[in-house]
């Protein structure tokens, strides 16, 4: 076995991971489609009567189309609704059944900041899930949060592409139940739609039904599903503890693990059930379990561009959106499954001939697992943080400093390539009104996307929308590196652009929605439990409201057919233009923080 096998045979995997995904696409896109426009999906034969009862049984009328007003107001309040829920299982726990280990409450602060955490999809844990909540309060708040949080960003995304392709001087569509939609009354303002609705199809029909089969498939791999109280049973090999006695028996946590990491990988949520997420064993047990995963981790955002081309009627549009997203993807990918296949130069020296031949270090295992080997933990790392999704199968504080700039970078970029399920479509959206209006002005024209002229308003929520996760991220930062609360649990200070690059990530984290974190840096501490938790409620609901302000601000705009004047928002010319506008905001942003942190940690490297 050489360098150039062990070079290629990670290329290969990547490339055929990015195949599968895209190859999946289109059939998910569709069925996507299907379920929000009510037609039929072959679900609705019998999940329809299920539907309409809730639907009876909760007072909602499905008809009911509301305004982007209505409509943000009933996201925040069953959010709002969510959080506190959460919160009181942590606070309560003690006293709750289905806790066979006893653990007792959460202390505030720590349920503050994973109540937020769970309710925002970010999913940030500053605590090991095994030592700190109760199978009740994983199942009932943490696994039920992981299917609304997610079902509340496809909510969002599909009320903007109702605004997007909605004509207010003509009948516009409003929200039926498994029927054609039907139609709003001639010259009267459409709205965008109906959210208990959307929020109900989404977990009904996409999130439930795919989350049940990948558990089962996950149980088939090993994956653990059980009530039972954790096990004590005997090493194979026994130890000696620091006191010099011997230690012949290990305590195996378990739990209703499989149901739970379904829902986390695909609805981009992340929080692990144990406190090495996805590196445990009873997470993540194979390497088909890993492929699984990964792909689950990406399928819903990269299929949401399919969907949204079917619902305006042009699929081009959304080939077009996921196009951008891969341009930006793929070389980040390769880029940090390079990184962590070169290693240290600094090991170059030892030659680990049998491995990679003389002169190659054989790569940077440090922190991976070996049944899934540097290729497989570099690309989990890129996915995990392409999307909103924040699980790990390594640890990424242990990557050398380019293998672990690249998850720092898809974070930065606003978690747009491919992002959480919902949200990361709709923060490209906001790119791409950008792109346009900044192409508008190239040529002297208005502005236009799908017929829509973009104007000033839109440009200012689009604003908003970009701008915050950046302010959020270096402000939170700066403070965090210049006060003693902050700088107390930054344990690896040493090199000092690693002790900035763990709080750089945490806050990028944080403030992107991700959830994934450096390690390193103690942050199960009220100043970060606080900071962090403010951080994740920006990020997320302070993009949810300026974006369903511009899909009620697009629904009532009248429609402009396409001149040729019009920008072609489904070529190469719009693609390339919508991946620089993404890559020039995150340098511009972040570039003087990485080099402080990271860019100036792989000099040194460099430097032995």
């Amino acid at each position: 076995m050489n360098g150039a096998w062990l070079t290629w045979n990670a290329d290969i995997q990547v490339a055929l991971f990015v195949a599968i995904l895209v190859a999946l696409v289109k059939p998910v896109g569709w069925y996507m489609a299907q379920v929000y426009e009510g037609a039929g999906c072959g679900l609705d034969r019998v999940l329809g009567p299920l539907e309409r009862w809730f639907y009876r049984v909760a007072g909602v009328d499905p008809k009911h189309d509301m305004r982007w007003q209505t409509y943000t107001i009933a996201l925040l309040a069953f959010n709002l609704l969510g959080f506190v829920a959460v919160y009181a299982l942590q606070r309560l726990q003690g006293s709750l059944p289905l806790n066979p280990q006893g653990l007792p409450g959460v202390p505030p602060d720590s349920s503050f900041n994973t109540a937020v955490s769970f309710a925002t999809n970010t999913n940030w844990q500053g605590y090991g899930g095994e030592v700190t909540m109760s199978y009740l309060t994983q199942m009932l708040g943490l696994t039920v949060q992981n299917f609304v949080s997610a079902a509340s960003g496809m909510a969002v995304l599909v009320g903007l592409i109702r605004g997007l392709r909605r004509r207010p001087a003509e009948p516009g569509p409003a929200v039926a139940v498994n029927t054609r939609e039907s139609q709003a009354a001639p010259g009267e303002t459409a709205g965008i739609g109906n959210f208990w609705v959307d929020v109900t199809r989404a977990t009904l029909y996409i999130l439930l039904p795919l989350s049940i089969v990948l558990a089962l498939v996950l149980v088939s791999q090993g994956v653990v599903q059980t009530f039972s109280p954790y096990r004590e049973v005997a090493l194979l090999q026994p130890q000696t503890d620091a006191e010099g006695q011997a230690v012949i028996t290990q305590q195996l946590a378990l739990g209703p693990a499989a149901s739970q990491v379904a829902i986390k990988q695909l609805g981009t949520n992340g929080g692990g059930f144990f406190n090495v997420n996805s590196a445990h064993p009873f997470e993540n047990p194979t390497p088909w379990s890993n492929l699984l995963e990964m792909l689950a981790i990406l399928l819903l955002p990269a299929a949401c561009c399919y969907q949204f081309g079917r619902m305006i009627g042009d699929t081009r549009q959304g080939w077009a959106l996921l196009a951008a997203m891969l341009v930006l993807f793929v070389p980040l990918a390769f880029a940090c499954v390079a990184a962590e296949q070169s290693g240290n130069p600094a090991l170059g020296r030892l030659e680990i001939d049998q491995l990679a031949g003389p002169g190659h270090t054989g790569g940077n295992m440090e922190g991976k697992e070996s049944r899934f080997g540097i290729a497989n933990s570099a690309l989990w790392a890129a996915a995990t943080t392409a999307a909103s999704n924040g699980s790990v199968n390594s640890m990424h504080d242990s990557f050398t400093p380019l293998g672990g700039l690249v998850p720092i970078c898809l974070m930065q970029l606003g978690e747009v390539v491919f992002g959480g399920v919902g949200s990361g479509l709709y923060g490209m959206l906001a790119f791409a009104l950008v792109a346009v209006f900044i192409a508008g002005l190239m040529v002297g024209r208005t502005p236009e996307y799908l017929g829509k002229k973009i104007e000033a308003y839109e440009m200012k929520m689009a604003s908003l929308v970009i701008l915050f996760p950046p302010v959020v991220v270096l402000v939170g930062t700066a403070v965090a590196l210049s006060c003693g609360p902050g700088q107390a649990t930054i344990f690896n200070r040493e090199p000092v652009p690693h002790g900035l690059s763990e709080v750089l990530y945490a806050f990028s984290s944080a403030g992107n929605n991700n959830g994934s974190a450096f390690a390193g840096l103690g942050a199960n501490t009220v100043f970060y439990n606080l900071s962090l938790g403010l951080a994740m409620l920006i990020a997320r609901y302070w993009l949810m409201v300026p974006i369903l302000a511009v899909a009620g601000s697009l629904a009532a705009k009248k429609y402009s057919p396409p001149t040729r004047g019009t920008l072609p928002t489904h070529g190469p010319l719009f693609v390339a233009l919508l991946a620089s506008v993404v890559v020039l905001v995150g340098a511009l942003t972040f570039i003087p923080a990485l080099a402080l942190g990271p860019i100036v940690e792989q000099l040194l490297m460099a430097q032995g």
